[in-house]
């Protein structure tokens, strides 16, 4: 279990070192280029819930998203039924950020997998879904 704790840290460090150089030179944070992801994988939502998801609180999420809208990657609109819940969403630059982005995370993903064999690619995919169900 150790060598495995090591090898998560040391893949974790890895992972975020590259994530930082990619978004280094966009003019984003990281933690904007987070929440674009967030929502361009899951389409609309409320603030409480996009903050539940990065992990943060509403009022850290309120400052991030001003700065999208200003950046033109993001709109914010009252919920249709709940008019005390804001619904947030990618503009069309936002989508496209987004697919830019996910873009290169796909090209990260053939890059490291690509000496794995499809078995082994298929037990790292069961073996990842399982540990995110464990968040």
């Amino acid at each position: 279990m150790h060598s495995l704790n090591n090898l998560i840290i040391e893949f974790y460090d890895k992972l975020s070192s590259w994530e930082q150089s990619v978004v280094k030179d966009t003019g984003y944070s990281l933690a904007q280029v987070h929440t674009i992801e967030v929502l361009g994988s899951h389409g609309p939502m409320r603030m409480k819930e996009l903050a539940d998801r990065l992990g943060i609180t509403t009022g850290t999420l309120t400052v991030q998203v001003e700065k999208l809208v200003q950046f033109g990657l993001i709109v914010r609109t009252p919920h249709e039924v709940d008019r005390r819940s804001i619904m947030v969403e990618l503009t069309s630059e936002g989508t496209a950020l987004h697919k830019q982005h996910n873009r290169m995370h796909l090209q990260l993903t053939e890059d490291i997998t690509r000496h794995l064999d499809p078995e082994s690619i298929k037990v790292l995919t069961q073996s990842f879904e399982k540990m995110n169900r464990e968040f």
